[in-house]
């Protein structure tokens, strides 16, 4: 991990500034764990004493560029470094074309929609539209999805390479057998998540029901670059059971939807 964020940052150090540098070095390396980390092993990443770091950090956390967890003490990318990513990722024109269409898409269905884009953390909520009758949820704008227990994360699960989501469905699964978490419907194995790929990639999107997030059901669907890659999941929000219907309106309209964003080389006129 040191010598990539070295790499990373050796381009731009040659009439830079050299704390400012080694600052962007401590927050690359924050960038690049999964999830939080102790601040020994954060300078073991970097290679810098954890007396160096930890004065970084303390910046950082008064910018908002990180956090410390209150219960570990550890350290993660904090809340205008989540917005600074949004932000840049909104520049995509397949990202900004759905945003710009997403009300649209509420409207016609009469549903929240979100959207999604592919982070270390999972699916990251970049856009949100509201439905009339509002739902209570604990995420909003900013917020990481997990990849195997959400409609928007199960959608990059299935069409991102697997290079980059393998480590983090290993973190959940791990996170899952430590807890003695189980759903019904999912094994927590590697053959069982090959099952589920399969079947969204055979039905053209991804759905959980009230399971894991008591009373909500979710449908998701990809925009699809020309790789056939997701560039962001778009996901439909309901109390009722009917929006997980592969011949529902809902999904329906999901589907003409993300066609029309998608690169048109690689999407099947008959998949949703």
């Amino acid at each position: 991990m040191k010598d990539d964020i070295e790499a990373a940052t050796d381009q731009h150090a040659r009439g830079g500034i050299q704390a400012l540098d080694t600052a962007l070095i401590v927050l690359k390396g924050l960038a690049m764990f999964d999830g939080p980390v102790t601040l020994t092993d954060l300078a073991r990443a970097v290679g810098m004493p954890s007396s160096k770091i930890h004065r970084y950090l303390a910046s950082f956390i008064h910018a908002g560029f990180a956090q410390q967890t209150e219960r570990s003490g550890r350290y993660q990318l904090g809340p205008f470094a989540a917005a600074m990513g949004v932000a840049a990722l909104s520049q995509s024109d397949f990202v900004n074309q759905a945003a710009d269409a997403l009300p649209d898409l509420g409207e016609r269905t009469g549903l929240t929609a979100l959207l999604s884009v592919w982070s270390r953390q999972g699916a990251m909520v970049v856009r949100w539209y509201r439905a009339p009758s509002p739902l209570v949820t604990s995420f909003g704008l900013g917020s990481s999805l997990p990849l195997l227990t959400s409609a928007s994360g199960r959608v990059f699960l299935a069409y991102l390479p697997t290079r980059m989501t393998e480590a983090r469905t290993a973190l959940e699964m791990e996170h899952a057998h430590e807890t003695g978490a189980s759903w019904p419907g999912l094994q927590l194995t590697g053959a069982g998540i090959e099952a589920l790929v399969a079947d969204i990639r055979e039905k053209g999107f991804a759905s959980v029901d009230g399971q894991f997030v008591p009373g909500l059901r979710a449908v998701a669907a990809p925009i699809l670059n020309w790789q056939g890659e997701a560039e962001a999941a778009v996901t439909l929000i309901s109390t009722s059971d009917s929006v997980l219907r592969p011949d529902g309106a809902a999904v329906q309209a999901l589907g003409d939807f993300v066609r029309s964003l998608s690169s048109q080389k690689v999407w099947a006129p008959d998949k949703a």
